[in-house]
């Protein structure tokens, strides 16, 4: 890990996601599931929010966020493994779920495969927040170039910018079933507006060696000017799917 803090970014993911996710793992049987697998939790953000009177089991392939979901998850039983082979025996997860995870994949099949393989006949897999930058709203005009370089940069990291409009029909193929797919509402508040210093952390990271530093300076004043003034409007279109094992 770089000198980003990941926990505090994976905090800031699960809380615009807090609400849809809640819903999504009540209507696929949090309540009464006696085992659930989150595959790439990450530093245990969204782990640490699950109910304690069920097993939950965190999967990552990073030692590092291991590490720090053990301190933040302490509940959790923690296992590192890539998510395009899981180490479990079949049908013994009543959800298994992702979170921003598909778009990192190699195989983003494959791990969904390896889901629903985990899940009991009838359970769910939910792939929580997978982002689609092919669709990302900027105002003021003058920062919709920023959408366009920070996809190229996910791509040139390897991941797949645009994996939110792929969800639906990766569900079917992996064989789920009764499968539900749809785009987070978007909502600003003016504490949100005026949080920039993560996303611009973040940013940076992203486009560092690809954007001339001075580019990406200009564009920050005119973002830090429109979030002063109201105006900012930055909406990433974030999917999410469910589907129930045969």
């Amino acid at each position: 890990m770089n000198k980003i803090d990941w926990h505090a970014r994976y905090t800031q993911q699960a809380s615009w996601t807090r609400l849809l996710r809640e819903h999504l793992l009540h209507r696929a049987g949090m309540g009464q599931a006696t085992r659930i697998l989150e595959v790439g939790c990450g530093t245990g953000a969204i782990l640490a929010e699950l109910p304690a009177t069920t097993q939950i089991v965190g999967l990552d392939i990073d030692r590092e966020a291991l590490r720090l979901a053990r301190r933040h998850a302490p509940a959790a039983a923690l296992s590192r493994a890539d998510a395009h082979g899981l180490p479990f025996a079949s049908g013994v997860f009543g959800i298994v779920f992702c979170h921003y995870l598909l778009l990192w994949l190699d195989e983003p099949l494959t791990a969904l495969r390896e889901m629903t393989r985990l899940c009991k006949p009838g359970g769910w897999v939910l792939a929580l927040a997978e982002p689609d930058y092919g669709g990302r709203i900027d105002y003021p005009a003058e920062l919709a170039v920023l959408g366009r370089w920070q996809a190229d940069a996910l791509r040139g990291q390897g991941a797949e910018p645009e994996m939110g409009r792929r969800l639906a029909g990766l569900f079917q193929q992996a064989g789920l079933k009764d499968v539900e797919t749809g785009v987070m509402a978007g909502a600003w508040t003016a504490s949100a507006l005026a949080e920039t210093g993560l996303e611009w952390e973040v940013l940076a990271a992203d486009l560092a060696g690809n954007i001339p530093g001075a580019d990406l300076q200009k564009m920050k004043e005119i973002d830090l000017r429109a979030r002063q003034q109201g105006e900012r409007v930055l909406f990433v279109p974030t999917f999410y799917a469910l589907g129930r094992a045969g």
